[in-house]
């Protein structure tokens, strides 16, 4: 079988998104516009409010912020090459453009799951240990969680995308799916994976199952509390806080199960499309309406944002 040097910038992929593959591109091209720039506008106006606004700056809302950020990058990454691609009908990515795809993807989905893992265990601080919140959800180790999800998580991108990319690859060249990935990828390698599968398995467990886990006990734990709080208000409070977490924790980890736990087997090129779209586009247009919608102090502290920059009282004569 031919192939083609993997390791020279200058090849190139070809880039099979679902939107070449639609009944009805057109309309799922502007539905994923539409998504697009509801991700960027809520995001970024969520990161505004909770940036500029002193009420918020406490932990929760510093590990919400963060996630918006991950949230708007990640999305960012993956949904204007698809849509320019499909404009264009240029589907082509050159080999440094899909390792740096793959890299900064992979780097932004580790660092989401390990932060949502950071943040059940921030809810269980807060209303399991209310009184030493302050102390177990310092300043600093609010940061340290924070810096510890980006660097694991880059640390990890890093070693899957130089192991994945170091592959021989065939000349059909095509790659099924709406960005770099490693499963697709590893189905154009023309050299033995199987151990190498094996390891994306083992990694994929580890970084997604281990922070499953642990959210899962927090908010046992939680529920508990949860459950014997005397006040109405202070229950009804922390479930819509914790239905809010609990709600884009399981958006996210199904789709990322789905994708790197399960066996190849239970793979097809259109579900992973499906579920790529699901959690690249999809998932970050509805976090920060989950999150802000039932939230009271973040949508008091949206609307004096918006009414000092947007909507301006002027005085009137």
């Amino acid at each position: 079988m031919e192939l083609w040097n993997s390791s020279t910038w200058g090849s190139s992929f070809i880039l099979v998104g679902i939107l070449n593959d639609s009944r009805a591109p057109e309309l799922l091209c502007a539905t994923i516009t539409v998504l697009y720039m509801l991700a960027l506008a809520s995001n970024g106006l969520l990161l505004l409010v909770i940036t500029t606004d002193v009420r918020l700056h406490v932990p929760m809302y510093l590990l919400l912020g963060q996630l918006s950020l991950m949230d708007l990058l990640f999305t960012s990454v993956v949904t204007p090459k698809a849509l320019m691609d499909y404009l264009r009908r240029e589907n082509s990515i050159s080999f440094g453009g899909c390792a740096l795809q793959m890299f900064l993807a992979l780097t932004l989905g580790g660092a989401e799951d390990l932060l949502l893992a950071f943040m059940a265990y921030d809810r269980y601080v807060a209303i399991c240990h209310p009184l030493n919140y302050m102390i177990f959800m310092s300043p600093r180790v609010c940061w340290f969680t924070v810096t510890t999800s980006w660097i694991l998580a880059s640390l990890s991108a890093l070693g899957h995308t130089v192991y994945t990319m170091h592959f021989p690859f065939c000349m059909s060249s095509e790659i099924r799916h709406l960005l770099c990935e490693i499963p697709p990828l590893l189905k154009l390698a023309c050299a033995d994976t199987s151990r190498y599968e094996l390891m994306v398995y083992v990694t994929g467990v580890t970084f997604l199952l281990l922070p499953l886990s642990a959210i899962v006990a927090s908010y046992t734990l939680i529920l508990f509390t949860v459950l014997h709080m005397p006040s109405k208000e202070g229950r009804k409070k922390a479930l819509v806080t914790c239905s809010s977490h609990l709600t884009v924790v399981g958006m996210f980890y199904g789709a990322a199960t789905f994708m790197y736990v399960l066996p190849s087997s239970f793979h097809s090129p259109k579900q992973d499309n499906i579920i790529s779209v699901f959690y690249t586009i999809v998932t970050p247009a509805l976090n920060p309406l989950i999150y802000s919608l039932r939230n009271k102090e973040v949508m008091g502290s949206l609307r004096r944002v918006l009414g000092k920059y947007v909507l301006p009282v002027y005085p009137t004569h």
